[in-house]
Protein backbone atom coordinates (compact mmCIF):
# COMPACT_ATOMS: atom_id res chain seq x y z
CA UNK A 1 0.00 0.00 0.00
CA UNK A 2 1.42 3.61 -0.98
CA UNK A 3 1.46 6.56 1.31
CA UNK A 4 0.90 9.86 0.24
CA UNK A 5 3.31 12.57 1.63
CA UNK A 6 2.86 16.05 1.54
CA UNK A 7 5.18 17.97 0.07
CA UNK A 8 7.62 19.87 2.15
CA UNK A 9 9.64 22.58 0.26
CA UNK A 10 8.34 24.85 -2.51
CA UNK A 11 9.35 23.01 -5.42
CA UNK A 12 8.08 19.61 -4.32
CA UNK A 13 5.11 21.88 -4.39
CA UNK A 14 5.17 23.27 -7.57
CA UNK A 15 5.93 19.69 -8.93
CA UNK A 16 2.63 18.16 -7.06
CA UNK A 17 0.97 20.90 -8.45
CA UNK A 18 2.18 20.68 -12.23
CA UNK A 19 1.32 16.83 -11.99
CA UNK A 20 -2.27 17.42 -10.38
CA UNK A 21 -3.42 20.59 -13.07
CA UNK A 22 -6.16 19.57 -14.43
CA UNK A 23 -7.03 19.36 -17.82
CA UNK A 24 -7.52 22.95 -20.02
CA UNK A 25 -10.94 21.41 -21.06
CA UNK A 26 -11.88 20.33 -17.10
CA UNK A 27 -15.16 21.82 -15.39
CA UNK A 28 -15.04 25.24 -13.87
CA UNK A 29 -15.82 23.33 -10.43
CA UNK A 30 -12.68 21.14 -11.13
CA UNK A 31 -10.51 24.32 -11.46
CA UNK A 32 -12.19 25.54 -7.94
CA UNK A 33 -11.11 22.29 -6.02
CA UNK A 34 -7.46 22.73 -7.98
CA UNK A 35 -6.52 25.99 -6.75
CA UNK A 36 -8.38 25.37 -3.14
CA UNK A 37 -5.85 22.25 -2.72
CA UNK A 38 -2.64 24.25 -4.25
CA UNK A 39 -3.69 27.04 -1.55
CA UNK A 40 -4.05 24.22 1.34
CA UNK A 41 -0.72 23.02 0.09
CA UNK A 42 1.19 26.15 -0.31
CA UNK A 43 -0.01 26.92 3.31
CA UNK A 44 1.34 23.67 4.64
CA UNK A 45 4.77 24.02 3.00
CA UNK A 46 5.00 27.72 4.27
CA UNK A 47 5.29 26.12 7.70
CA UNK A 48 7.91 23.59 7.09
CA UNK A 49 10.30 25.41 4.01
CA UNK A 50 10.82 28.59 6.41
CA UNK A 51 13.39 29.63 3.62
CA UNK A 52 11.05 30.10 0.97
CA UNK A 53 7.94 30.93 3.69
CA UNK A 54 7.42 34.49 2.20
CA UNK A 55 7.03 32.84 -1.92
CA UNK A 56 4.80 30.08 -0.52
CA UNK A 57 2.57 32.21 1.54
CA UNK A 58 2.40 34.94 -2.53
CA UNK A 59 1.55 30.81 -3.91
CA UNK A 60 -1.41 30.72 -1.38
CA UNK A 61 -2.75 34.18 -2.18
CA UNK A 62 -2.62 33.71 -6.01
CA UNK A 63 -4.51 29.94 -5.80
CA UNK A 64 -7.01 31.65 -3.48
CA UNK A 65 -7.24 34.53 -5.78
CA UNK A 66 -7.64 31.91 -8.29
CA UNK A 67 -10.36 30.11 -6.60
CA UNK A 68 -12.25 33.09 -6.06
CA UNK A 69 -11.85 34.53 -9.94
CA UNK A 70 -13.37 30.96 -11.50
CA UNK A 71 -16.09 30.44 -8.77
CA UNK A 72 -17.06 34.05 -9.43
CA UNK A 73 -17.23 32.87 -13.12
CA UNK A 74 -19.16 29.77 -11.70
CA UNK A 75 -22.37 32.25 -10.28
CA UNK A 76 -21.85 34.55 -13.17
CA UNK A 77 -22.67 31.78 -15.42
CA UNK A 78 -25.58 29.90 -13.30
CA UNK A 79 -29.21 30.88 -15.01
CA UNK A 80 -31.31 33.33 -13.30
CA UNK A 81 -34.83 32.94 -11.79
CA UNK A 82 -36.47 35.87 -11.70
Amino acid sequence: MATTTEPTTLQAAHNEATERRPPSNANLTAWVAFHQSNARMYRAVADVDRWHHHEAMYWVGYEERKAGEVSARIQAEKPRSD
